[in-house]
C-alpha cells in the first residue's frame, strides 16, 4: 500500500537475473510516482528515472543543474511505490571520486536496482545535444571503479554510459566500452548510436548487457523492441516519452480552455477519477483505515 512489499535487495537480484535472461526489457521513464505506478500496472519490466525529466520537472534545462539530493529523492519516491526494478540516472556522479562513492550509497539507500554514470565532462549536457565533451579514458574508468568499490549490495547494478560516439566516432566508442568493462561495469549504455549496425558492433565488443535509449527528437532512430532484440540489446529505456505525451496533452487542454472557456471537449481524453483512484489504491487505504477505526457508538453515547 504505502510502500512496495518487495525489498530493494530482491529487486536488484531480479534486475540482474532479467538482464541475463536473454530477453529485451522495457523501462519507460516515470515523471512522478503515479506515472511509475501506471508503468507497473501496464506490465512493463521496470521503471526508469531520468535526469532530463527531473530537471524539466524542476523547470531547469538538462545541463547538470540537478543535485544528488534532488535526483536520489526522486528515485526514492518512485522506487518505494513499485515492485519492479528501478534504474536511475546518476549523471556524471555529482562530483569527484569520493563524491561518487557517496552517490552510489545514496541511490542504494533510495531503493533503486541500479544507476548509470556517464563519461561526459562535468557539467554535462543532454546526450542528444551538440557540443558535448567527454573525459579521458583514465577518468572514465576511475568513475566506474570507484562506483563498483563503493556499493554495499553486490547486486546493485553499476552501468557505464559513454557519450563518446558523438565526439570521436564509433571506433573510439568500442575502445571506451572495452575499458569500462575492464573497470568493473555491469552493463553498458552507449548513447546516441546512429544505426542498428552500430548496436551490432557494440554487441560484438562486449559480453555485458547493453542499454538502448529510445528518446524522441534525438539523433538516432526509434527502433522497435524486436529490432533491438535482434541486434542483442538487453534493455530499452524511453526516458522522456511519458512527460512529452503528458505535456502535449496539457498544452492542448490549455489551448482549448483558452479558446472555449471550458474543458468540456477534452474530458473524453482525460484519465477518469476512478482510474486514478485505482492506481493510487484508494480502496486499500480505506480498508486499512476502516480495520483500525471501525467502531460504533453505543445508543447512550
Amino acid at each position: 500500500m504505502l510502500y512496495s512489499a518487495v525489498p530493494a535487495q530482491q529487486k536488484r537480484a531480479d534486475f540482474r537475473a532479467a538482464l541475463a535472461s536473454g530477453k529485451t526489457l522495457q523501462f519507460p521513464g516515470a515523471f512522478n510516482g503515479v506515472s511509475a505506478k501506471l508503468i507497473q500496472d501496464k506490465g512493463f519490466d521496470g521503471v526508469y528515472v531520468s535526469g532530463a525529466v527531473t530537471s524539466a520537472d524542476l523547470g531547469l534545462p538538462d545541463i547538470g543543474l540537478t543535485t544528488l539530493s534532488e535526483m536520489s529523492l526522486r528515485a526514492k519516491q518512485i522506487a518505494r511505490l513499485v515492485d519492479v526494478p528501478v534504474l536511475a540516472d546518476a549523471d556524471t556522479g555529482f562530483g569527484e571520486m569520493l563524491n561518487l562513492a557517496r552517490t552510489i550509497q545514496e541511490f542504494e539507500d533510495a531503493g533503486v536496482a541500479g544507476i548509470h554514470i556517464e563519461d561526459q565532462v562535468n557539467p554535462k549536457r543532454c546526450g542528444h545535444l551538440d557540443g558535448k565533451a567527454v573525459v579521458d579514458e583514465h577518468t572514465a574508468t576511475q568513475r566506474i571503479a570507484s562506483a563498483a568499490r563503493a556499493r554495499r549490495d553486490s547486486n546493485f547494478v553499476i552501468m557505464a554510459r559513454t557519450d563518446i560516439r558523438a565526439v570521436e566516432g564509433l571506433p573510439a566508442t568500442l575502445d571506451r566500452i572495452r575499458a569500462l568493462e575492464d573497470a568493473g561495469a555491469d552493463a553498458i549504455f552507449p548513447e546516441a548510436l546512429m544505426s542498428l549496425d552500430e548496436f551490432e558492433a557494440v554487441r560484438a565488443a562486449t559480453s555485458l548487457p547493453i542499454l538502448a535509449n529510445m528518446t524522441e527528437f534525438g539523433k538516432g532512430q526509434l527502433y522497435t523492441k524486436q529490432q533491438l532484440h535482434d541486434v542483442g540489446v538487453n534493455l530499452v529505456i524511453y526516458p522522456v516519452s511519458l512527460l512529452r505525451a503528458a505535456m502535449g496533452a496539457a498544452e492542448r487542454a490549455l489551448d482549448s480552455l483558452r479558446s472555449h472557456g471550458t474543458l468540456e471537449s477534452e474530458v473524453g481524453n482525460m484519465q477518469t477519477r476512478s482510474r486514478l483512484y485505482e492506481l493510487l489504491d484508494y480502496e486499500g487505504y480505506n480498508d486499512f483505515d476502516s480495520s483500525i477505526f471501525n467502531f460504533k457508538l453505543s445508543p447512550d453515547q
